[in-house]
């Protein structure tokens, strides 16, 4: 059998320290401008090829990103693809990303996973295209998968779902969830920033569970600096 060839994109694309060592720094202004973990392209259900995407994120400046299209990883392919073929000096570091439809506490939920080995076989009913069914859409199944093909995991907009961001949050913690997004702008605000009242209860929430608090614009639309 051919061995896998593990290119050096592929090597910092799954890199969950350096992710770490970024989420463990992130601020509430780190997003939009320098690191940006939550972005939709065509693959999924946003507006932006994912060349433009990324070609958006360099000349922002940003630092490192990831995109994380529903139940697809073409997109990023497609942003890895581009990086490798044009002569960038500085290039943003770009993790794998996923956004994956969940059921939490009996409330559908968003968890996103970074930094992941995409063609790990535990990924499988997750980068269909489709959002899973049955027992494949239980967090605690997705976390395991993702955990499984050395991917970290982060639950997303914890204060847009039907139950608390506080229930969510321990349950999702108790799961082994590594993160939760704190910096994240509610009511989709222009300019970009973080609903204060949220931020500062996610944020004491990761701290009480000693989670990564992380920040990303969700965007959909033809601007990385806003969320539509």
């Amino acid at each position: 059998m051919t061995p896998t060839i593990c290119t050096f994109s592929d090597k910092a694309a799954q890199n969950s320290q350096a992710l770490k060592q970024v989420w463990a720094n992130i601020r509430e202004d780190s997003c939009p401008y320098f690191y940006n973990f939550h972005m939709h392209t065509i693959c999924s259900d946003g507006q932006l090829q994912p060349e433009a995407l990324i070609a958006q994120a360099v000349s922002i400046g940003i630092k490192g990103l990831a995109i994380t299209d529903h139940h697809s990883i073409k997109g990023f392919f497609a942003a890895q693809h581009w990086l490798e073929t044009n002569n960038i000096q500085q290039p943003p570091h770009l993790w794998t990303g996923v956004e994956i439809t969940s059921d939490l506490c009996n409330d559908e939920v968003h968890i996103l996973g970074y930094a992941f080995d995409p063609e790990h076989p535990a990924l499988k009913p997750y980068l269909t295209g489709s959002r899973p069914k049955g027992s494949d859409a239980f967090a605690g199944n997705v976390i395991a998968a993702l955990h499984q093909a050395g991917g970290l995991t982060v639950l997303a907009h914890p204060a847009r779902y039907q139950r608390s961001a506080e229930e969510l949050i321990q349950a999702a913690a108790e799961l082994g969830i590594d993160g939760a997004e704190a910096y994240y702008a509610y009511g989709n605000p222009k300019p970009w920033t973080p609903t204060p009242h949220h931020t500062e209860q996610v944020c004491q929430l990761c701290a009480e569970y000693n989670l990564f608090a992380t920040c990303g614009t969700d965007s959909h639309g033809l601007n990385l600096l806003y969320r539509i």
